[in-house]
C-alpha cells in the first residue's frame, strides 16, 4: 500500500469532504491553464498527483463525490476563438495507475464487471502516451470534414484549417472506410522540432516555448493557420469515436487498419497477453524514456476486443476499459516546525504541519496535511523533525514520513490538545472513529464559520463574489450568523457598501448574485446543508429518490425512528447505509436545524428533482437486482439500469416496480411476490431493455 492510500485510509468523512472541495478548485485551475492557456504551473507529475488523491479518496468516501469533481470532468470548458464542436461520443480522460498493484487491480475489475475466470484469458494493446494535445478527426463518404479539440470531454474546438496543415493527418480514406469515421489521436511536437522552434522564437524576438507540449497545444490552437503550417506538428492516431460500423473486432486489429489507411501509429506499441507482458513493456520503455524522440508520460492499457470494451462502457469521466500507467510524482525533504489544529464545520480537529517552505515539483509549499491523531501517533511525526513531503494530490500536501536519523535530540511527541483551540470545549473520540472532535457545536466559532463557508461554497450556493473570506469577515462584524441572514443582506446593503473594499457597484453585484441563488436545485441544497457524510453524490441520491425538499424534510423527521417505514426506505437505497442515514436522521432531528431549514425554506425557491427525460422503459422506475445473473454481473447490471434512468434499490418494497431475479434469488423474491410486485427472470429484462443475450 503507498503511503497517498494508507493517509486515504486514515481520513474522515469530514477530513475527505474539505480535502475533495480544494481538490476540485485546484484541478479546475490547472485544467484552464493546461487546455484553454497553454500555460501550466505545475508538472504532468504533480497534476496526476492530484488527480490520483481525488480518485483515492472517492473511492474511499463514495458518497462525497462531488457534482464538480475531477472525476467526472475531462478537461477544461472551450475558450472563446473557435467554433465550437460537440462531440457525437465523449472524449473520455482516463484513470491512473501508478505501480504493479494498481494495474493487477485494473485487471481484476475487469474480471469482475466481465464476470470472467482467472483462466480466462484478457488481451490488452499498451501503446505509449504521448505529452501532445488530444484531438478528435470526423471523415465522412472518405473526406475529412472536422477537427476538434478535446474540451471539456462533451465540446471541444473547432480547429480543422489547423489539423489540415498537418502530414500526417490524411485528407481522404480508403473506399472500405466507414461513411462516417471518427479518428481520435495526439498531436505532438518532437524534442528535436521543439528545440529548433524555441531558437527561431529567440530569433525573432518571439514568446518561447516551456516543452514540447506547451509548443504543439499553443501552435495547434493558433487562429491564422498559416501560423500552424510553419510549426513542425505531428500525430499519432490511437482510437477512434463515433462510427457508422465497426471495421474490426479488436484494438490491435484497428490500429493495423488506421496504419493501413494513412494515419501513423506509434511504432511502440504491442499485444499484451497478460499485465505481466503489459508491465515488461512498460519497464522497458522507461527505461528508453529520455531517448525517444517525443516526450511520454506513461503507457496506456487498453482491453484489445472491442466487443468487451462495449460492455465496460465508461465511468464518470474515463473508459472502464483503459488505464494509464503513469510516471511517479516527486518528493522533497524540509524541516516541520510546528504542529497546528485545524477545527471545521462538524467539529472536527485536523492537525496541520508547518513547514518550512520547500519547492516540490515547481510549487512552494509550506504546509501539509496530518490527518488526525492516529495518523501522528503511527508515523511518530514531531515538531523539529526533518520529513519527506510528497504533493500526492493533496492541495495542502502529505508528510509521508520523518527522517529520523536527523531528529533533534530534545524532540518530545505531539500532545494532541484535549480542548478544543477555538472555544475551549472538551474534545471527544466517537467509538469506531479515528477522528477528534470538538464537542461544544454551535457555540464554537470556528464550526459554525466552517459551516457558513460550506453553505455559499462553489458546489452549493456557490455566490459569486462572496468566498470564504467575505463569510468570516461578514459574520465577525456582525452581519450574518445563519445561512437565510445571507439572502437578507439586501436590508442591509448600505452597510455593506461602506466596509472597505465595497462601493456601490460591488455591493448591487453581490445583491445581484446573491438574488441569483433563491432559486436553487434540491440536490445543491442538500448539498448546501453541511450534514455529516452527505457529498454531492448523496445529495444527488436524495434528491432523485424524493424528490421535493418538503417530501425529504418528512421522510427524514420520521426516519429517526429505526423502525419507521421512513427509515427502512432511507436505507434502501443503494449507495446509502445505516451509518449515513443515523447522520441524517440525527441532522433533521435536532430543532436548531430545522429552524435554519424553515428560515431558508421561507427565503428560497427550493427545484423539485428532474429526471433527465428518457423514453427507456425503466426511467424513474425502482429496480432491485437479487439471486445470480448469468449474462452479466450485478455490477455491469446496475451500471446499465442507473444509465437508463432507474433507481436501483437494495430492498424491496410497495415502491418497488421490478425485481430482477436469477438463480438463487431467496428473501427479496419472497417478500417482492407477498407485495405483489413484478419479478422479472433475467432473460425478461433483458427482452424488456430491447437487449440481447452478451453472453
Amino acid at each position: 500500500m503507498s503511503p497517498s492510500q494508507e493517509n486515504t485510509d486514515a481520513l474522515t468523512p469530514e477530513e475527505a469532504a474539505v480535502e475533495l472541495a480544494k481538490l476540485a478548485e485546484a484541478i479546475a485551475h490547472h485544467d484552464r491553464l493546461y487546455h484553454q492557456q497553454d500555460a501550466p504551473e505545475i508538472s504532468d507529475a504533480d497534476y496526476d498527483a492530484l488527480r490520483r488523491r481525488n480518485d483515492a479518496i472517492e473511492a474511499q468516501f463514495p458518497d462525497l463525490v462531488r457534482d464538480d469533481s475531477p472525476s467526472k470532468s475531462v478537461g477544461a470548458t472551450p475558450s472563446s476563438g473557435f467554433a465550437k464542436v460537440a462531440h457525437a461520443r465523449p472524449m473520455l480522460s482516463l484513470s491512473n495507475a501508478f505501480d504493479e498493484n494498481d494495474v493487477a487491480e485494473f485487471l481484476a475489475r475487469i474480471r469482475r464487471f466481465l464476470g470472467l475466470e482467472e483462466s480466462d484469458l484478457v488481451e490488452f494493446v499498451a501503446e505509449p502516451k504521448i505529452d501532445g494535445l488530444s484531438a478528435s478527426l470526423r471523415y465522412e463518404n472518405g473526406g475529412f470534414r472536422v477537427g476538434a479539440t478535446r474540451g471539456d470531454g462533451t465540446t471541444g474546438e473547432d480547429i480543422t484549417a489547423n489539423l489540415r496543415t498537418i502530414d500526417d493527418i490524411p485528407e481522404t480514406l480508403p473506399g472500405d472506410a466507414p461513411d462516417i469515421f471518427e479518428v481520435r489521436g495526439e498531436v505532438y511536437m518532437s524534442r528535436d522540432d521543439f528545440f529548433t522552434l524555441n531558437e527561431r522564437q529567440t530569433a525573432e524576438g518571439n514568446k518561447v516555448f516551456a516543452n514540447p507540449r506547451n509548443a504543439a497545444a499553443g501552435s495547434l490552437r493558433q487562429l491564422d493557420s498559416t501560423i500552424t503550417k510553419s510549426r513542425p506538428l505531428r500525430f499519432f492516431a490511437y482510437s477512434t469515436g463515433e462510427t457508422s460500423a465497426t471495421p474490426t473486432d479488436t484494438h490491435w486489429e484497428l490500429l493495423s487498419r488506421l496504419d493501413d489507411w494513412g494515419f501513423t501509429v506509434n511504432p511502440l506499441s504491442r499485444l499484451c497477453a497478460s499485465s505481466d507482458d503489459a508491465i515488461a513493456l512498460y519497464d522497458e520503455i522507461a527505461a528508453a524514456r529520455a531517448s525517444l524522440p517525443y516526450d511520454i508520460d506513461g503507457i496506456v492499457y487498453k482491453v484489445n476486443r472491442i466487443d468487451w470494451q462495449n460492455r465496460l462502457g465508461m465511468v464518470s469521466r474515463a473508459p472502464r476499459w483503459a488505464i494509464a500507467h503513469k510516471f511517479a510524482a516527486e518528493q522533497a525533504e524540509t524541516l516541520l516546525h510546528a504542529i497546528s489544529i485545524q477545527v471545521g464545520r462538524t467539529g472536527a480537529l485536523t492537525p496541520v504541519a508547518e513547514l518550512e517552505p520547500i519547492t516540490v515539483g515547481g510549487v512552494v509549499v509550506s504546509r501539509a496535511t496530518l490527518h488526525n491523531a492516529d495518523e501522528i501517533e503511527r508515523k511518530d511525526v514531531r515538531a523539529g523533525d526533518t520529513v519527506i513531503v510528497q504533493r500526492a494530490g493533496d492541495v495542502i500536501p502529505q508528510v509521508v514520513r520523518v527522517i529520523p536519523e536527523k531528529r533533534p535530540s530534545d524532540s518530545k511527541p505531539f500532545d494532541f490538545p484535549s480542548q478544543c483551540p477555538d472555544c475551549g470545549s472538551a474534545v471527544m473520540q466517537e467509538d469506531g472513529e479515528v477522528v477528534r472532535r470538538c464537542t461544544g457545536g454551535l457555540i464554537c466559532p470556528a464550526q459554525a464559520l466552517e459551516r457558513l463557508k460550506h453553505f455559499v461554497s462553489r458546489d452549493a450556493f456557490d455566490i459569486e463574489g462572496f468566498g470564504g473570506k467575505h463569510i468570516e469577515s461578514f459574520r465577525t462584524d456582525g452581519l450574518i450568523e445563519t445561512p437565510a441572514d445571507i439572502f437578507r443582506l439586501h436590508d442591509r446593503a448600505d452597510e455593506v457598501s461602506a466596509r472597505e473594499g465595497w462601493g456601490e457597484q460591488s455591493t448591487d453585484n453581490l445583491m445581484a448574485a446573491i438574488e441569483a441563488r433563491r432559486t436553487i436545485p434540491l440536490e445543491r441544497f442538500i448539498y448546501a446543508l453541511g450534514v455529516r457524510q452527505v457529498g454531492q453524490s448523496t445529495a444527488r441520491l436524495l434528491a432523485k429518490n424524493y424528490g421535493s425538499h418538503e417530501a425529504l424534510a418528512s421522510a427524514m423527521a420520521d426516519a429517526h425512528d429505526p423502525e419507521s417505514e421512513a427509515y427502512a426506505g432511507l436505507i434502501a437505497i443503494d449507495g446509502i447505509g445505516p451509518s449515513v442515514a443515523a447522520d441524517l436522521a440525527a441532522f433533521f432531528a435536532e430543532d436548531h436545524n430545522r429552524t435554519v431549514l424553515a428560515d431558508l425554506a421561507a427565503e428560497l425557491d427550493i427545484e423539485p428533482f428532474v429526471q433527465e427525460e428518457s423514453d427507456s422503459p425503466i426511467a424513474g422506475r425502482t429496480v432491485v437486482f437479487t439471486g445470480t445473473l448469468e449474462q452479466m454481473t450485478r455490477g455491469e447490471a446496475k451500471a446499465r439500469a442507473e444509465a437508463l434512468g432507474a433507481k436501483v434499490s437494495g430492498s424491496v418494497s410497495k415502491k418497488t416496480d421490478f425485481v430482477v431475479a436469477g438463480p438463487g434469488a431467496g428473501s427479496k423474491a419472497k417478500k417482492a411476490a407477498e407485495l405483489e410486485v413484478t419479478i422479472l427472470s433475467e432473460e425478461e429484462w433483458l427482452d424488456m431493455l430491447g437487449e440481447e443475450s452478451v453472453s
